[in-house]
């Protein structure tokens, strides 16, 4: 499996040989240094873990220091976990950059949404609201009954029952999303479409 942290730019759009327009995301993707490889024997899983980015060295805590000495100042460390039986194909130290990913790879893309805060049911789950009918007074984008009418859940509020609340802000994966140019020169990806977070939001790419 392919994996690579990048950081969200801005959103563009590419024309193709077809002239056919394409909404695109500019991910700032510099080169990743491997920081440990683990394996069933020794960590009870196979994994690699990668560092990305640069941070003030003064910023890292001192355990995290001593874990990544020598190989570099990073800002962010994940972890890509393999399956059952499959080995890893780097070492410690080893780097790895945009050039694994080809142009018309179907990737999948994780990050953390934004944030925006406080959202009624409407925006937040897709409610339709009340009606708009005679008898309605600033009612129209209420929630409605949450209570168990009729003895459903035991006359109490359900736990998980969709109300208004903090919108945003999770982790979000964007699946089918393709590759629609690499360029290594810049360490810059072109992906279609959108995916989550705002401008400088971690983004972890798999393929």
């Amino acid at each position: 499996m392919k994996f690579f942290l990048g950081t969200k730019v801005h959103m563009t759009q590419l024309f193709d040989e077809k002239g056919v327009v394409h909404p695109a995301t500019v991910v700032s993707a510099a080169p990743m240094v491997a920081i440990q490889v683990k394996t069933k024997e020794t960590d009870r899983y196979s994994a690699v873990q990668w560092g990305a980015g640069e941070r003030n060295e003064k910023n890292i805590p001192k355990p995290v220091r001593g874990h990544v000495k020598g190989l570099g100042n990073f800002r962010y460390l994940r972890e890509m976990r393999l399956k059952d039986g499959e080995v890893a194909s780097v070492s410690t130290g080893d780097k790895q950059d945009v050039s694994i990913f080809s142009k018309g790879d179907t990737i999948e893309v994780s990050g953390i949404s934004k944030g925006k805060g406080f959202a009624g049911a409407v925006k937040r789950h897709g409610f339709h609201g009340g009606p708009r009918s005679h008898g309605q007074k600033h009612s129209e984008r209420e929630v409605g009954s949450i209570g168990g009418s009729g003895g459903r859940a035991g006359g109490r509020v359900a736990k998980g029952i969709r109300m208004a609340g903090r919108l945003g802000g999770d982790r979000v994966t964007v699946k089918g999303l393709e590759i629609l140019e690499v360029d290594k020169e810049n360490n810059l990806l072109y992906v279609s479409g959108a995916v989550p977070g705002r401008r400088g939001t971690l983004l972890e790419i798999r393929g």
